[in-house]
């Protein structure tokens, strides 16, 4: 189990558990196999990981736009400057 301090995990965390979950490559298999699902398993985190970030971005534009209309102009430019 992973741990964090004063911080959540990154999007590189949450695109391995992801991937971890939708491929798993058995060890047991011939190597030229074996190469190419870690090749394509890498290439899955690759999207997952890029799809996260866009979430991430998209969800602090969000509370950005939300701060600003309570007034909130200091949590928006700390947000705005993750």
């Amino acid at each position: 189990m992973a741990t964090t301090k004063n911080v959540g995990f990154s999007a590189e965390h949450w695109a391995d558990r992801c991937t971890d979950k939708i491929i798993r490559v058995a060890d047991d298999h011939d190597s030229f196999i074996k190469e190419q699902a870690l090749a394509y398993k890498e290439s899955i985190r690759q999207v997952v990981l890029f799809y996260m970030k866009n979430v991430i971005k998209s969800d602090r534009t969000t509370l950005y736009n939300l701060f600003l209309q309570q007034g909130e102009t200091k949590m928006a430019e700390i947000l705005r400057r993750l």
